[in-house]
């Protein structure tokens, strides 16, 4: 039977791809202020401007390819029952092959409804006003807006809870609540934090080892590491 190997990923795995990281260093999200764009109250301000900044970031999706990082944990596969937890919003896993990912903060390539009963569909190109669900409803991206609740955390817990590995890669581990997973990790386990400006972690009781590389460079080696313990 594999060991169950969890993998949490945030931005900086889909930056070697060539998707630019929402938040910018002056903390604007691509020119525009994160309420303008990522909130509720922002969408219901002003919906064109959120609709045209996700069929922004969704055409840019279709241009770019998974990187080595991708890659080389669609190829642990082999070797693991591998669980990915993303807080990604790109589907740079499931092209790389990688076959259990948890998106945490929704999908580009899917949208939802503006109504809370809502109709989950796969959507690959712009999303205009006017598109609407079979009630009628708007339809508005599936991403998890600050302030918004994220649907997917139980689950992830429930997956980190029984993992025998468990990696971190390309997080500032900043944004919660996905940066408090790893605190649900069996406390035998060992943890691997693959950043190059890696996190202090604190209150961690979990053997760890910083691996300061780029997921491209760092996952090669973790497989490495994780190959010699299976």
């Amino acid at each position: 039977m594999k060991r169950k190997l969890v993998v949490l990923t945030g931005a900086g795995i889909s930056a070697e791809s060539g998707i630019r990281t929402f938040r910018d260093a002056d903390g604007l999200w691509e020119g525009h202020d994160v309420m303008e764009v990522a909130s509720y109250d922002g969408w219901l301000r002003n919906k064109a401007l959120v609709l045209d900044f996700y069929n922004q970031r969704r055409r840019q999706l279709h241009e770019v390819k998974p990187n080595l990082g991708h890659i080389v944990l669609a190829e642990l596969e082999q070797d693991f029952d591998i669980h990915i937890i993303t807080q990604n919003v790109d589907n740079l896993h499931e092209q790389a092959g990688s076959s259990k990912v948890l998106h945490l903060h929704g999908e580009l390539l899917k949208v939802r409804s503006d109504h809370p009963q809502f109709e989950v569909l796969d959507w690959t190109s712009d999303l205009n006003i006017g598109d609407v669900d079979s009630a009628g409803n708007q339809l508005r991206p599936h991403i998890v807006w600050f302030g918004e609740a994220v649907p997917a955390i139980e689950e992830a817990i429930d997956i980190v809870e029984t993992a025998d590995f468990l990696a971190v890669v390309g997080t500032s581990l900043q944004v919660y609540p996905a940066a408090g997973l790893m605190h649900y990790a069996n406390k035998n386990i060992p943890l691997f934090y693959i950043d190059p400006n890696p996190a202090t972690i604190y209150d961690l009781q979990n053997p760890l080892e910083v691996i300061s590389m780029t997921a491209t460079k760092g996952i090669p080696v973790l497989k490495q590491k994780l190959l010699h313990l299976k």
